[in-house]
């Protein structure tokens, strides 16, 4: 999968806050799909589909036990998105350090 589209899935995924919280819960450690639907006023299906999002975005990692679907956040899901931020933020850190170094030169000599 190219790196825009990888993008374009975690940055869709996370824009719900349904999902977000879902992901939220399962920093406590992995959770069966029933116990994150509960605090949710929507249907099980509902939840269920927020869930493929974040599957679909490489967000969690599934586990069937029996009849039992465990759900907890997937390693380095979200690997690309923060470096995609990292590389942003050091691009527009440099651009600003120019801008002031600029800034002061130009105060200097006025």
């Amino acid at each position: 999968m190219a790196r825009t589209e990888v993008l374009d899935r975690t940055y869709a995924a996370l824009a719900d806050p349904t999902r977000r919280a879902i992901l939220e819960a399962l920093r406590r450690g992995p959770a069966r799909i029933t116990e994150l639907a509960e605090p949710f006023s929507m249907t099980f299906a509902g939840v269920s589909r927020q869930i493929g999002v974040l599957e679909q975005a490489g967000l969690l990692e599934r586990e069937i036990r029996g009849r039992e679907h465990w759900l907890s956040v997937r390693p380095g899901g979200l690997a690309e998105a923060e470096k995609w931020i990292g590389d942003q933020t050091e691009f527009w850190s440099r651009r600003t350090d120019a801008l002031q170094r600029r800034l002061a030169r130009r105060a200097r000599n006025t």
